[in-house]
């Protein structure tokens, strides 16, 4: 929030990709990962295993359109069946692999984790 820039009526904050994702430390520089490494392998078929059942959750055949009006991300968010929990899951212990760390760290020691490779990437 510090650091975003602000607008509209209400001043609300925006993101800004030059002080969010292009300083985030991901395992590899976007755009440079070896398309070839499992790990890059696995964080793409988890991904598109979560986008083809959230599609198929939002979108199914035969429904209305009022019906289809109640198919949102949020709605489903809202609900977290357990399918989609697993699917979560399977890509979030791809992406620690690819870190090389365990897959079952708490929310506090990843985010402990990702500010220290910031900071040592930025130091460099």
């Amino acid at each position: 929030m510090a650091t975003s820039s602000r607008h509209g009526v209400g001043n609300d904050p925006t993101y800004n990709n030059s002080t969010c994702f292009e300083n985030f430390p991901f395992p590899w520089p976007p755009g440079q990962e070896p398309v070839e490494d499992p790990r890059v392998q696995a964080i793409a078929q988890a991904a598109k295993d979560l986008y083809e059942k959230r599609e198929a959750w939002l979108n199914p055949p035969g429904l209305s359109e009022a019906e289809l009006k109640k198919r949102t991300l949020t709605n489903l968010y809202n609900q977290r069946p357990t399918w989609l929990d697993l699917a979560h899951k399977k890509l979030d212990a791809a992406v620690a692999a690819a870190y090389g760390w365990p897959a079952d760290l708490a929310d506090e020691e990843i985010l402990a984790r990702l500010l220290a490779l910031n900071l040592e990437r930025a130091a460099k």
